[in-house]
């Protein structure tokens, strides 16, 4: 039987970070629903409709499953949770110069990273040892 390789300590602060701003997001519009106060928080997300709300959860849950992926050393996640950033890069240049800098920003550190030498090894032995 293989062992697993140990997986670096940046891979699984990334990891958690994504589960952790996916799950806060989530929370942020379901969480208000078990209170007394949900009668407003219903006609906000009614008003706010699926246009809105249908790729801001779906956002969410991608961060959720490309973190939850990348802990179990799957490829494919490192890539999705690039892609995830790439997407935010896009939306924040639409807000405000600042927003954008600060995703280019987070955008480059991760990237630096998931594609290090030490996490793309990480990756390559994980992928020999689901074969």
């Amino acid at each position: 039987m293989t062992s697993r390789p140990a997986r670096p300590r940046a891979i699984t602060l990334i990891a958690w970070l994504f589960i952790a701003v996916g799950t806060a997001g989530l929370l942020k519009d379901l969480w208000p629903l078990a209170t007394p106060q949900a009668a407003p928080q219903i006609a906000k997300l009614k008003a706010d409709g699926f246009a809105d709300l249908g790729p801001a959860w779906t956002s969410r849950l991608l961060a959720i499953v490309g973190g939850a992926f990348l802990l179990r050393g799957f490829n494919w996640a490192r890539w999705l949770l690039v892609v995830w950033m790439g997407f935010h890069i896009v939306i924040s240049a639409l807000h405000s110069p600042m927003q954008l800098l600060i995703h280019c920003v987070i955008f480059t550190s991760l990237g630096c990273v998931l594609f290090h030498p030490q996490s793309s090894g990480y990756f390559r032995r994980m992928g020999t040892l689901a074969q």
